[in-house]
């Protein structure tokens, strides 16, 4: 007998709500990844979405540890000439929290298409309020 390998159409994906008030970025982030992934669950494929949608609320709530809030910076280029924005976290956490929380979980997300398509089953919120009730999500607690 081999090893099972679970196909994507046999993948049973559910929606889950993780809400962010209070918690630390980076542990967030590592949680919500490993649940884009499916590494919660036995039927772990790596080349393969068989991970469930996640969605985040209250994401202007999340936690900057130390003076990353000062220190950190967020860096992309606009394409034109001389078009490098730096952001300080705090900043970009007061006008964009949803982004912050984004492109902390795409980072850990694999790099390629795999991790683009994974990254789509991501919804980030700054408040409490969500679309997603035709889903019946479940609520997760991150684990401290």
């Amino acid at each position: 007998m081999g090893t099972y390998v679970c196909k994507q159409a046999e993948a049973n994906r559910k929606w889950i709500v993780v809400d962010a008030d209070g918690l630390t970025l980076g542990r967030l982030s590592t949680f919500v990844a490993r649940i884009l992934m499916g590494k919660h669950r036995p039927t772990y494929t790596p080349f393969a979405d068989t991970g469930d949608f996640v969605v985040v609320i209250n994401a202007g709530k999340v936690r900057l540890t130390g003076r990353k809030a000062e220190k950190k910076y967020y860096r992309w280029h606009t394409g034109y000439p001389g078009g490098l924005k730096e952001v300080p976290a705090g900043k970009m956490l007061k006008a964009r929290p949803a982004r912050v929380i984004e492109w902390s979980v795409k980072g850990m997300l694999p790099k390629g298409s795999l991790g683009r398509k994974l990254g789509t089953k991501l919804k980030v919120y700054p408040g409490s309020r969500h679309p997603h009730q035709a889903q019946k999500p479940e609520t997760l607690a991150v684990p401290a």
